[in-house]
């Protein structure tokens, strides 16, 4: 718990609030939202690349092949993109 002067009582309401935010700022690092929103930004590139892929495969009549080399490339610019921002 934390430490208090002696002139402070734990039990004072406004200490108790004062300590808790000193913590609050002082936390360092990425928020949750942040985090969510890389694995969107992962997700979104991964699927939108495959839908890219099933088009051009549609287009140039080749079946797998563009959908599978852009779901890796998807991915990699998304892992890339992850790294990039948790830094």
């Amino acid at each position: 718990m934390a430490e208090f002067p002696d002139n402070e009582r734990r039990d004072d309401p406004d200490a108790r609030s004062a300590e808790y935010d000193r913590l609050l700022h002082k936390r360092k690092g990425m928020s949750g939202s942040q985090f969510a929103g890389i694995g969107i930004q992962f997700a979104l590139s991964v699927v939108l690349f495959a839908f890219a892929g099933v088009w051009i495969d549609k287009k140039l009549g080749t079946s797998p092949l563009f959908v599978l080399v852009l779901v890796l490339g998807g991915a990699g610019l998304g892992f890339w993109s992850m790294i990039r921002k948790a830094k």
